[in-house]
């Protein structure tokens, strides 16, 4: 795992990056898999929505069922979606267009947070300091060295940590209102797939191969007969089973014979339109064509054709082992990295085994096994261990990762790739289609919630 610390150059910067990181709020599981109910990036970030200020002349702007909205919260919030727009490269409105959205964001979320104080719906202290903690370790930092780093750039911690009760209420809010509410039948998941088949559009990706008949310009009929024939006969030869990269590389004129013809995989709008229509009813292994071009005749061979965020049908899985250290008021993070560095060098000099460590020492379930987790799909372990794991070569030992869980030293065992079975990829497509569902219902909520809500617009932010 990357230190992230060399992501923060600025205060705003800093706060932004560390919220940024997925927040595991109130968690409580045990071992590596992902939990559901964690702060996402984007609602991680909108902690700091209320910065720490200096106040000049404020004001009263909007009043949301009887709550003032000020021009300070308003301008502080203008200056934080701001700064990030110029840190992604995003455009940024004009400043008219950025109050106005900005002061429609904040009636919002006062109108959310109203709402979760009447459904009685709390953080209570230990959910916030394990959010605060989950932060600093995605951050290679202690709590206290956050809160110094916070402190250093300007940034109030009790505010810091007012903001992210609010996030973490919000999140909850939207679990309670909408995750009951969301249900995926099976028509659902048919009509999913109907409307990527019948309007693929940008979605379409597809991977074709080519031989090019080269045809020069004022070619004789003649000429011109021979060449269309010599297409055909590729075309026929295609058909009946004969390897495609080996006729690309003897009949083909184009750049890319020495390739097999390959095109590579590529969106649907960034190849001819004429390679698209002739392959439209093909499916992988199809062959298309002759087709003519102003370049000359091409036989076209569908290698691969997928919708973009689709379930794919193979997927690399991993065998992985570790060794875990669990922090303890005994035990603190320091001491567990430098224990487990020490295991590291160990192993890697020949001096100790790994799996006789694991077994040894480890604190998770696995240990009996000498830490192996068996294989994996991507997407099963918190994705602080995986993206560390995805990194590494076959046997090869990563430095000590800090997780929510504690200490990690992680190796990878192998790789293999595994087709998926027809439930696994129905399974990948009810949360696609659920999500898709999700964010429907999220959207119509909060128009509901913006009907609801009393709205007294007093004086324009400045």
């Amino acid at each position: 795992m990357k230190h992230r610390a060399s992501l923060f150059p600025g205060s705003r910067a800093m706060c932004a990056a560390i919220l940024g990181m997925v927040v595991a709020a109130g968690a409580g599981a045990q071992g590596l898999k992902a939990t559901t109910g964690g702060l996402s990036g984007a609602t991680a970030r909108a902690a700091i929505a209320q910065s720490n200020e200096p106040v000049t002349t404020d004001f009263i702007v909007a009043v949301v069922n009887n709550e003032p909205i000020t021009n300070q919260e308003v301008r502080s919030r203008m200056r934080l979606v701001a700064d990030q727009m110029a840190r992604t490269g995003a455009p940024v409105p004009s400043r008219e267009q950025l109050r106005e959205q900005v002061l429609e964001s904040v009636i919002l979320e006062k109108a959310q947070l109203q709402l979760a104080k009447e459904l009685n719906i709390r953080v209570d202290a230990a959910a916030l300091d394990e959010a605060e903690r989950t932060i600093a370790r995605q951050n290679q930092l202690t709590v206290s060295q956050m809160h110094d780093r916070l402190k250093a750039d300007g940034l109030d911690v009790t505010a810091f940590r007012d903001n992210l009760r609010k996030q973490i209420q919000l999140q909850r809010l939207r679990e309670r209102e909408l995750e009951a509410r969301v249900k995926v039948t099976e028509p659902d998941i048919e009509r999913f797939l109907q409307q990527k088949q019948d309007n693929p559009g940008s979605d379409l990706q597809i991977h074709l191969a080519q031989v090019l008949i080269a045809v020069p310009e004022n070619v004789e009929p003649q000429k011109l007969a021979a060449l269309m024939g010599k297409a055909q006969m590729v075309a026929e030869k295609a058909r009946t089973g004969a390897d495609f990269g080996a006729l690309a590389r003897e009949y083909s004129d184009a750049p890319d014979r020495a390739a097999g013809g390959s095109l590579g995989l590529r969106a649907a709008d960034r190849l001819p339109v004429l390679f698209v229509n002739a392959t439209r009813s093909h499916s992988a292994g199809g062959v298309a064509g002759p087709v003519r071009s102003p370049a000359g005749f091409h036989v076209l061979k569908v290698i691969d054709k997928r919708i973009a965020g689709m379930p794919e049908p193979v997927v690399t899985q991993t065998r992985a082992r570790h060794i875990l250290l669990r922090t303890t008021a005994s035990l603190s993070e320091q001491d567990a990295v430098a224990r487990l560095a020490e295991m590291r060098r160990r192993i890697a000099a020949g001096q100790a085994d790994f799996a006789a460590l694991a077994r040894e020492v480890s604190q998770d379930s696995s240990a009996a096994d000498g830490g192996n987790l068996g294989w994996v799909a991507p997407g099963v372990f918190v994705p602080e261990f995986e993206d560390v794991m995805n990194n590494l070569q076959p046997m090869e030992l990563s430095a000590p990762v800090v997780s929510r869980f504690g200490v990690h030293l992680i190796q990878v065992l192998e790789r293999r790739q595994v087709e998926m079975t027809a439930r696994e990829q129905r399974e990948q497509l009810r949360m696609l289609v659920r999500e898709q569902k999700l964010d429907e219902a999220y959207q119509k909520w909060l128009e509901d919630i913006r009907m609801r809500a009393y709205v007294e617009m007093r004086e324009p932010p400045q």
